[in-house]
């Protein structure tokens, strides 16, 4: 990612360094304006939500923790002595996560990543990095290339729906959207981004080898759920 184009990352690093920070802004064709708090990207394990917590708990083995942000999930299960590498493909997040002490940390596309693990995290709605349902089949290839025999999956989601109430929108699966992120005068390109219902994942998981079971549910139509193969 240009570093000029990094709206998040430039407000995790000045969250960081003054402990302030503007606002992220966060846009979609769909949805009024909205914003990321930044200091939910700080936040220490007492504070996650109970799904995050519990994602935290089953993690074991070699941990890679994808869209890491500022560390936050990382810096967790490193303090408890895991294996534990963070990707993002946010430069200034990937400096900021250096400066917090995560010691495995690379700016790296999940998609091209090479490596085994364990564990693979996915966590803040993580699952939204594949964009699209049509894609679905490219993420589990993905997955079954570098989780190891035994290995799982741990990401959550939301199901959206209850956001169009009965007025669906007639186009596409109502859980794929696109958003642009905006900080200060740094705006960055949209992005693709997918939310999917637990039903929904337990389908494609199971057309591409994979089972998908949710593990916990959240107070606002998330969950999280964890896959192995089959």
């Amino acid at each position: 990612m240009d570093r000029k184009m990094d709206p998040m990352g430039k407000a995790i690093t000045e969250y960081h360094r003054t402990g302030k920070a503007d606002r992220l802004r966060v846009f979609s064709p769909l949805f009024e304006e909205d914003e990321i708090p930044l200091a939910t990207l700080f936040r220490s394990y007492e504070t996650m939500p109970k799904i995050e917590r519990k994602a935290l708990d089953m993690a074991e083995g070699k941990v890679l923790d994808v869209g890491a942000g500022a560390g936050c999930h990382s810096l967790v299960l490193q303090e408890r002595g895991l294996d534990v590498t963070a990707i993002d493909i946010s430069p200034h997040s990937i400096e900021t996560m250096r400066e917090r002490g995560v010691r495995k940390v690379m700016e790296q596309d999940f998609f091209t990543l090479e490596g085994n693990y364990d564990s693979i995290l996915m966590l803040m709605n993580g699952i939204g990095i594949v964009g699209t349902l049509e894609r679905m089949p490219e993420f589990f290839k993905q997955i079954d290339k570098i989780l190891v025999p035994g290995g799982q999956l741990l990401c959550d989601s939301s199901d959206i729906s209850y956001v169009f109430d009965d007025d669906m929108p007639d186009m596409g699966y109502y859980g794929e959207q696109s958003f642009w992120m905006q900080y200060k005068d740094t705006i960055g390109e949209p992005f693709p981004w997918l939310y999917i219902d637990a039903e929904t994942l337990r389908k494609v998981a199971d057309a591409n080898g994979f089972i998908a079971e949710v593990v916990a549910e959240g107070d606002h139509y998330d969950y999280l759920a964890r896959i192995t193969r089959k």
